[in-house]
């Protein structure tokens, strides 16, 4: 396996779909398994026992669950993307896993080119979110929010400038820094210093809650 391969934490606790995930995962160029375990408390140690690039964790895990199993990685490796993998798609659970550090959200069931293309995107820094998942969100946007909260969210995303809202849109396009960099014509250090601004001025913690900051403010279509 070449040493340029993805090194994925596989977390699924229905035997026969992590097999099957293990098996089409493993015949993909640039993708390896390098340890998977049914429960979340086992996830965990093996995060500390090895060099990973990314987490594929099912939500629905017996013991600590895997909500609070997202949490507990990122904790320990808050550089480290976690693309979760379920069969539910409620707005509040979709919430809580953005809480809890969730790079990215797919439904089981998912095709599984899109599955790699996902895994691919969430470890080079994107966010990735089901199709249901975004309209969830927006869905959520639309009606649990008051009139003063708009108002005053509307003021802060105006306080962006031109560039900064230009690398926020790529950003929501799943880009990563040296993409939005080659877009722009500017330094992946440059990119860096405006996602860090964006982050301060929304006041969020990473990039998919800048997003999804954006789309309530109606910046992002």
């Amino acid at each position: 396996m070449a040493s340029t391969a993805l090194k994925i934490l596989l977390v699924e606790d229905d035997e026969l779909f992590r097999l099957g995930l293990h098996v089409r995962l493993q015949q993909e160029p640039g993708l390896e398994i390098i340890a998977e375990t049914e429960d979340g408390e086992t996830a965990v140690e093996l995060v500390k026992e090895h060099s990973l690039d990314i987490v594929l964790l099912d939500v629905g895990l017996p013991g600590i669950g895997g909500i609070e199993t997202c949490r507990r990685i990122k904790q320990l490796h808050p550089q480290l993307p976690v693309l979760v993998l379920t069969s539910h798609s409620q707005a509040s659970l979709i919430a809580r896993l953005i809480a809890a550090g969730a790079q990215g959200y797919c439904l089981k069931g998912i095709a599984a080119e899109k599955l790699v293309l996902a895994l691919r995107s969430v470890a080079a820094g994107a966010s990735w979110w089901d199709e249901t998942a975004t309209q969830e969100i927006r869905s959520k946007f639309e009606f649990n929010y008051t009139e003063d909260y708009t108002k005053n969210l509307s003021i802060t995303v105006n306080s962006l400038t031109q560039r900064e809202q230009e690398i926020l849109s790529l950003i929501a396009q799943g880009k990563t820094n040296q993409e939005i960099a080659e877009v722009l014509y500017i330094t992946t250090g440059t990119v860096r210093v405006h996602v860090h601004t964006i982050l301060h001025k929304l006041e969020v913690r990473d990039r998919t809650q800048a997003v999804i900051v954006a789309m309530q403010a109606g910046l992002i279509k």
